[in-house]
């Protein structure tokens, strides 16, 4: 009597195959507050852009635009908007410095950008004080609604900037931050970074064009 021939078992004999384990959730951490920044600055190009995109359209339908040179000190507003790109340089020259641990460069370059965004407001508030003594006031016509509207609320963010830049600084010469620990400096960097590029835009449209 032969042996019976075993059954056979695929599930033992067959060979095995190991296929990779792919996680689709998993990748490198995301920051929640660069999250969140990129969130906020989103919806704040949303706003600029029907700002700016209403503003084009009025001129466009305008044919007796005023000369932008012949109302605005345009001279001085290219000063001031030279002075707002310098911040930017230093803000990402105090960046650096803090991720070297050079403190004492961080203190100069970032103290430089509390100061040139200090001075592009109080320029600005000049300017309106300057043309409100000549009666160029927001009721007289198109081009003032517009010249007001768009650069009241870039020097409103310009002012929300500079306080976001000093309060940082107060943090850091309380030794909050290092080259381990610069996202928040990072934070009101990228805000600041938007906030010159936005003026750039604005600058070009309403003083120049």
């Amino acid at each position: 009597m032969t042996d019976a021939i075993p059954a056979y078992d695929a599930a033992v004999d067959a060979p095995k195959h190991h296929h990779p384990v792919y996680d689709y959730d998993s990748g490198p951490p995301v920051d929640r507050g660069k999250f969140a920044i990129w969130v906020f600055l989103g919806t704040e190009i949303m706003f600029f852009t029907g700002l700016i995109g209403t503003y084009i359209v009025l001129r466009a339908g305008s044919p007796s635009w005023p000369n932008p040179a012949a109302r605005l000190a345009v001279d001085i507003t290219a000063f001031n908007t030279f002075v707002l790109i310098c911040s930017s340089a230093t803000v990402v020259a105090g960046l650096f410095a803090i991720q070297n641990d050079d403190r004492r460069k961080f203190n100069l370059w970032w103290g430089l950008s509390i100061l040139f965004g200090a001075f592009f407001v109080g320029v600005q508030v000049y300017e309106y004080w300057h043309l409100f003594a000549h009666d160029m006031t927001p009721n007289q016509d198109l081009f003032w609604s517009t010249f007001y509207v768009m650069t009241g609320f870039h020097g409103a963010h310009v002012i929300i900037g500079v306080i976001w830049l000093a309060a940082v600084y107060v943090a850091a010469l309380r030794g909050k931050y290092s080259s381990k620990d610069f996202v928040g400096l990072e934070l009101a960097g990228l805000y600041w970074h938007f906030v010159d590029l936005v003026w750039v835009l604005l600058f070009t449209l309403v003083y120049l064009m």
